[in-house]
């Protein structure tokens, strides 16, 4: 992973996204030599997001498995039969 002060990324802004955009590579920019930001393309994130979507998808699923609060696959279809009219 690239790394960048601050003052860099203001001073370099454009070179700096060029460069992520086709590394494909999240940057991280330091300020006063701590982490404070990471950078990333828009198509990266919008895919992490979407993961991330997915995975507490089925993390709720399992919480509801163990709480034994699932539906056999009639009462489903029946649930859904309402809302598919």
């Amino acid at each position: 992973m690239k790394t960048e002060l601050v003052t860099t990324l203001k001073r370099s802004a454009t070179k700096i996204l060029a460069e992520l955009h086709e590394s494909k590579e999240p940057v991280l920019i330091t300020e006063h030599g701590l982490p404070s930001a990471y950078l990333l393309d828009v198509a990266d994130y919008e895919n992490m997001l979407k993961r991330m979507q997915i995975l507490e998808g089925i993390a709720l699923g399992e919480r509801a498995i163990l709480a034994k609060q699932t539906s056999s696959h009639a009462q489903a279809t029946e649930r859904l039969g309402k809302w598919l009219k």
